[in-house]
């Protein structure tokens, strides 16, 4: 469960660094921005097409954007 929070902190951080609010990023990957916001706020478990969009969205693939997380949490 910690993996999962810490993961959501990341994907709130990264987005929150590029200046990209909510809305914008989830239009833009086609993700829902109520489904963005509670993988953010760590309320919904992340799935891997939701990953994979994610990633996308930072233009990275999921074993980048997974790289780059784990180094953050070490």
């Amino acid at each position: 469960m910690q993996y999962q929070k810490s993961l959501a902190k990341f994907i709130k951080d990264k987005r929150e660094e590029r200046k990209i609010t909510l809305n914008s990023f989830s239009f833009l990957n086609e993700i829902e921005p109520s489904t963005l916001s509670r993988i953010e706020n760590g309320k919904l478990e992340i799935k891997i097409p939701i990953l994979i969009k994610i990633a996308k969205g930072f233009d990275m693939t999921p074993a980048e954007f997974l790289e780059l997380f784990e180094k953050t949490i070490k």
